[in-house]
């Protein structure tokens, strides 16, 4: 029960099937077939069939409701692991789709957070992200849709989806349009390619994280970079090893990353699809990575300081543990 801190988990991929199932029921619709194994489990084949499967997911959410609901109910669920902080990655674009503005949105998330401190004592904040897929003009409003639509807990913009396919430049005046309105920002990079696609997200305005990361270690030079820079990867070993990332433990890069002075932190990614919790992150990296109490302190100390909550928030939960 050390205390924990997350920056890397998506709000919508936090609801496991049987919260999704309770909300398909409430909104009167039916859980499309192929969605959920006879293991009771989300039934992806590999990542691509996951983000497909993940949009089919998400269109189970209809309501305002539904998204406090899951917001709540994931940080609950945190709390009890002694989890302290929790950044949600949150899209705008699947709430749009699901019928909300983006202020009943941003309201619902709100509303979730709260609730979820007054029961809990958990903090939480936001960060709205923009799907690659989607395309960098779709960004760009994703980016806008945010500055225009403010609030406390917003405090970071991001990006996800099909790194592959779509290269982290053109993405930049989506970041810039960010930046420029004070929001800390993280791309995803360095997970399904390779350190090129690591340099070109540190090239996007504003961004101090990068999401993933790990394939950085295949370059020494900017392995050094990262090190120098203080860039923080947000690291999710479960993740990588489940969707094939890596073949095993001993090929993941997360002790030779940390111990070459990266700043490293963990997180779920999308825990019910892996089979696991931020918990069983820190377990993992002290079973399979040897981290110690003390190292997985200052995992936590690591994503506390480099979050982007207020300062007067990141003070107190510094000094919390």
């Amino acid at each position: 029960m050390l205390p924990k801190a997350e920056l890397h988990v998506h709000l919508e991929g936090t609801a496991t099937p049987a919260l999704m199932r309770r909300i398909a029921r409430r909104n009167r619709l039916d859980v499309p077939p192929g969605i959920i194994g006879d293991d009771d489990r989300y039934a992806w084949r590999d990542f691509l069939h996951f983000l497909a499967l993940y949009d089919a997911t998400v269109g189970l959410l209809r309501t305002p409701e539904d998204y406090r609901d899951i917001t709540y109910d994931y940080l609950a669920r945190c709390a009890e692991e002694g989890v302290v902080y929790v950044e949600l990655t949150a899209s705008p674009d699947h709430a749009a789709a699901a019928g909300l503005s983006d202020a009943e949105h941003v309201f619902a998330l709100a509303r979730g957070i709260d609730d979820a401190r007054r029961d809990t004592g958990i903090e939480a904040r936001v960060i709205m992200t923009a799907v690659r897929q989607y395309g960098a003009e779709r960004a760009e409003v994703v980016a806008q849709r945010t500055v225009a639509t403010p609030h406390p807990y917003v405090v970071g913009f991001g990006l996800a989806g099909d790194e592959a396919g779509h290269p982290p430049a053109p993405f930049a005046r989506a970041f810039a349009v960010a930046h420029e309105a004070g929001l800390g920002c993280t791309a995803h990079a360095g997970e399904w390619a390779g350190p090129e696609s690591v340099r070109a997200a540190l090239a996007l305005p504003g961004v101090m994280r990068i999401g993933h990361g790990v394939r950085a270690a295949e370059d020494p030079g900017l392995v050094g970079e990262l090190a120098d820079r203080g860039t923080v990867l947000e690291v999710c070993p479960t993740s990588n090893l489940v969707l094939g990332v890596y073949a095993d433990w001993t090929e993941h890069p997360l002790r030779r990353l940390r111990d070459a002075g990266v700043a490293v932190t963990l997180g779920s990614d999308d825990p019910p699809y892996w089979g696991t919790t931020i918990g069983r992150e820190h377990e993992v990296a002290a079973r399979h990575f040897g981290f110690t109490d003390a190292e997985l302190l200052e995992v936590t100390r690591t994503a506390l300081d480099a979050s982007f909550a207020e300062a007067e928030l990141k003070t107190a939960l510094l000094a919390g543990i």
